[in-house]
């Protein structure tokens, strides 16, 4: 919610999807890199859901629970599913391993009695037994048949399946029904480590067994499921999408008779909360504040507050009073107390509001995902490595982390590990492979890349040789016959050149201005805003030609290179749901700054800060998130794999938006996938992410804050942490008491 980012999910979607620094980096020594010795393995930060047995929550009554909007699609394989998407089809539909508390697969018993490998040689074999009891809401039992019409779908051999997602499915060679349909028998071609990521969410044949019923059927509807719910509908105008009790589930029965899903955007949250139009909410840090000022609010139950206006009816009566005394007509002093009046009109609104919202508690913990700064490698200043280690080892990780955590009373630790979590087994901190923060190391390094102070200053030598190469370009004359003219003549064309062209030589040590060709971006790439175009605004920007200015002050401290100074383009989501962004930002900003790196900070519409930044490259720095996965062998190749140059002439970069990759990363990612030792494959994944820390083309940030809003009498939801929500295990306690639309029934 308070935190651009790409949900995991897309990123195992779109791993054919060429959306968007080749060659190999130069890597530090990793030996002695990690934590392993530092102590015991870091945990994870437990759930917060308000746990309660069964036999404590109530039967029966409707939840309403908050989403960004009405999913495009509920089939999960498509491009535009989102997270939605993927809570709506949790309670719908098979998901045969979900990840537990640890961030870890487990077995589902719901549809599972065993899952394992049977086989690895000549190839790997997986077989399926389903249980007995499984069925979709028709009535036919899950098996076999729904199993081969999903790999079909999925398989990428068949374009006319619309799917952006086909990892692990192209490596089956072929399924088979075992003893019969509740058997299944899957044979790899190639030998795949997270066997346990396929068929999840499972969808019936009815779904995945035509293109037809594929791209199209499932978008807004879907007739058969085999959860503790069943869709009944889906409404885009009003903006919820409602689920029943599912009576053909054979599970632990729903406790709720009803779950809605509502479309409530997050500036809205509060005020829905406020009105009880929802139960449960994801909600940003001002939302959450708002709940915990009124749990310490005492106005309202008879007892105004101790200040402020409303305390009583005596203020109204004595400004009444005051009025006349002083001149006032009649008509002057009704208007004065009506005006008082309406003051406590507003002040019982408030009062209700508090009240309200003391009905709901905040749970919180930290969400399976992790914020990171974003370096585009693919052109300018970033594209060389040392230039990116500088930048990272120059951010104070754990300042930025407890920006965002620590007000929130939320451990700030900052991760070490690209492809894992704390708590998970594949997590060890590998951040010791590109260096602790330390400043006067980063300067050696942009020294050591030709970036030093004031280099962004343009001294007279340096304008000559601009001034001369331009004219160059302009008379088509060879380099060759450039060095062959004896030093006197070229200094007396310098002269020639600048006179011509109305500019005056300068004393060395002076900033040229006006050197910029029309229509050019000033030096560092920076954008021109209508602040520099007006008086006063960038200095010497659009001064006439010739006109020559001292440098300021803040130009000699910057580091440069040949009269250009270091700028790098920051962009940053706008929305009121990135207050958090933002302030990391700013932080971030300040960091650079004192090294003397200079940033042009935009902000843009949260709706295309993905899209038309991020995904085509219009950045030098970015923050953005990405979720952690239960199979980062699988996810985290397409993220971190080596751009590849496409026919047209541009990068296929798949899910790798900084741009920074090397062959040796890619081959680790490859021997993970494909070994079997769970061991091994995460000791491959472990090298693979120390690489990617030297690289610094991604540097991790903090743990994303998972911050929701419950109504107090709701027990098992809230934050969820890593585990999936047991959906039939949610409901009421108390609910005689409770006030809220779940408790009103339909």
């Amino acid at each position: 919610m308070a935190h651009v980012g790409v949900p995991r999910g897309t990123a195992r979607k779109r791993r054919s999807v060429a959306l968007l620094a080749t060659g190999v980096l130069t890597i530090p020594v990793l030996a002695g890199c990690t934590s392993d010795s530092e102590g015991p393995a870091p945990v994870a930060v437990p759930q917060d859901i308000a746990p309660a047995s069964r036999d404590r929550v109530d039967e029966g009554s409707t939840l309403t629970w908050a989403i960004d909007a009405v999913p495009a699609t509920l089939n999960a394989f498509q491009a535009d599913a989102d997270s939605a998407t993927a809570r709506i089809t949790g309670a719908l539909l098979p998901t045969l391993f979900p990840m537990d508390a640890r961030g870890e697969p487990r077995l589902n018993p719901n549809y599972l009695e065993s899952a394992e490998v049977i086989e690895q040689e000549p190839k790997q074999v997986v077989l399926y037994k389903l249980d007995q009891q499984a069925v979709w809401s028709d009535g036919r039992e899950i098996g076999a048949p729904d199993f081969v019409a999903q790999w079909r779908a999925l398989s990428g051999k068949d374009s006319a399946f619309w799917t952006a997602r086909n990892a692990g499915y192209e490596r089956i060679e072929k399924i088979e029904r075992g003893k019969d349909d509740l058997q299944v028998r899957v044979t790899f071609a190639k030998p795949y480590a997270d066997w346990r990521s396929l068929f999840s969410p499972l969808y019936p044949k009815e779904v995945t067994g035509s293109p037809g019923t594929f791209n199209d059927g499932a978008r807004t509807t879907l007739k058969n499921t085999a959860g503790p719910f069943r869709l009944r509908s889906v409404s885009k105008a009003e903006g919820t999408v409602v689920l029943d009790r599912n009576p053909r589930w054979w599970g632990d029965e729903a406790r709720l008779e009803s779950l809605v899903f509502r479309a409530v955007k997050t500036e809205d949250r509060t005020e829905a909360l406020t009105k009880g139009t929802v139960d449960v909410a994801d909600i940003d840090p001002s939302a959450a504040n708002s709940i915990a000022q009124a749990a310490r609010y005492r106005g309202g139950n008879g007892q105004p507050p101790a200040h402020g206006p409303g305390a009583d009816s005596t203020p109204a009566s004595a400004l009444r009073s005051w009025a006349l005394a002083h001149g006032s007509d009649e008509e002057a002093a009704e208007t004065a107390q009506a005006a008082r009046e309406k003051s406590r009109e507003a002040v019982a609104v408030y009062a209700a509001e508090q009240k309200s919202l003391r009905g709901f508690a905040v749970r919180k913990s930290l969400e399976p995902a992790y914020t990171q700064l974003a370096l585009n490698g693919e052109s300018g200043p970033l594209s060389d490595d040392r230039v990116r280690r500088a930048i990272a080892r120059t951010l104070d990780r754990q300042e930025l982390a407890d920006t965002v955590l620590k007000p929130l009373g939320l451990p700030a630790k900052p991760p070490g590990s690209h492809l894992a979590l704390a708590g998970q087994p594949a997590y060890k901190d590998g951040s010791g492979a590109l260096g602790d923060r330390d400043t006067k190391e980063a300067q050696a390094l942009l020294a050591d890349a030709g970036w030093t102070v004031g280099g962004a200053i343009r001294r007279t030598e340096d304008t000559k040789a601009g001034s001369e190469a331009e004219k160059k370009a302009a008379t088509g004359k060879k380099a060759a016959e450039e060095k062959a003219t004896e030093k006197k003549e070229a200094e007396k064309k310098d002269g020639e050149a600048a006179e011509k062209d109305g500019k005056a030589s300068r004393e060395e040590g002076t900033y040229v201005v006006g050197d910029d060709k029309p229509g050019e971006r000033p030096a560092g790439d920076a954008e021109v805003t209508a602040q520099d175009k007006r008086p006063g605004g960038a200095a010497g920007a659009y001064a006439p030609a010739g006109t020559a200015a001292p440098a300021p002050a803040s130009v000699k401290d910057r580091l440069g290179k040949g009269g250009k100074p270091l700028s790098l383009r920051f962009v940053l989501p706008s929305g009121p749901g990135s207050q958090s962004l933002r302030a990391v930002g700013e932080k971030i900003v300040a960091m650079l700054d004192s090294i003397g790196i200079s940033t042009q900070v935009t902000k843009v519409d949260d709706d295309s800060y993905f899209k038309d930044h991020i995904a085509s490259g219009a950045y030098d720095l970015a923050l953005y998130s990405w979720p952690a996965t239960a199979y980062p062998a699988t996810d985290g190749r397409p993220i971190f794999a080596k751009p590849e140059p496409a026919t047209d002439g541009s990068l296929l970069v798949e899910q790798n938006y900084t741009r920074v990759g090397s062959d040796h990363i890619d081959q680790l990612f490859d021997r993970a996938v494909s070994e079997l030792d769970a061991n091994a494959s995460r000791d491959l994944l472990k090298q693979a992410d120390a690489r990617i820390w030297a690289a610094a083309g991604s540097i991790p940030l903090y743990q994303r804050p998972q911050l929701v809003a419950v109504d107090k009498k709701l027990a098992n939801i809230g934050a969820f942490g890593f585990a999936a929500p047991r959906y039939e295990d949610i409901g009421f306690t108390g609910r005689e008491a409770a006030g809220s639309p779940a408790n009103r029934k339909k």
